[in-house]
């Protein structure tokens, strides 16, 4: 008798885990609603992640693209202020020497001697001035026009 009632309170139990599963079942449909909106969601989410994702790449290209043209563009102001640079020693050089050679000529004709070699060496540096302040002056107009040239191309688009 005592096993009737030892197996009479296994079988309320296990007739209790039963219930309990069944009312939970219950849950498991009400969750299952929620399981379906929760994968909407993420679902959403890795949409709009993607979306980001796309986007940022876009940015990043577009950025490199403005990085290298920002480098290109350095590259040629350095070459153009070498070149401007160099054009600016010449001058400096060539005017240099044009002032020896006046002082030269000055010296001359304070003695009253006519010098026709210094004559000429000064006139040669004279020309060759001319032409350093010419290429200096090019130098400058051609960087000027670099600069505008992509003002006005903007404007013509």
């Amino acid at each position: 008798m005592s096993d009737i009632g030892e197996l009479e309170g296994r079988i309320s139990a296990a007739l209790d885990r039963i219930r309990r599963g069944v009312e939970g079942g219950g849950a498991m449909a009400a969750d299952t609603g929620e399981v379906d909106k929760l994968r909407d969601q993420l679902a959403q989410e890795k949409d709009a992640n993607a979306q980001l994702e796309a986007r940022v790449a876009t940015l990043k290209d577009r950025q490199d693209g403005q990085i290298s043209a920002m480098n290109d563009a350095v590259e040629g102001y350095r070459k153009t202020a070498e070149q401007t640079d160099r054009d600016l020693q010449r001058l400096r050089q060539v005017n240099a020497e044009l002032r020896d050679i006046n002082d030269q000529l000055r010296k001359a004709a304070s003695e009253g001697v006519a010098e026709p070699h210094l004559i000429n060496k000064a006139m040669l540096a004279e020309l060759e001035a001319l032409r350093a302040s010419r290429a200096a002056d090019i130098a400058e107009v051609d960087a000027v026009l670099n600069e505008l040239k992509p003002l006005i191309s903007e404007e013509g688009a």
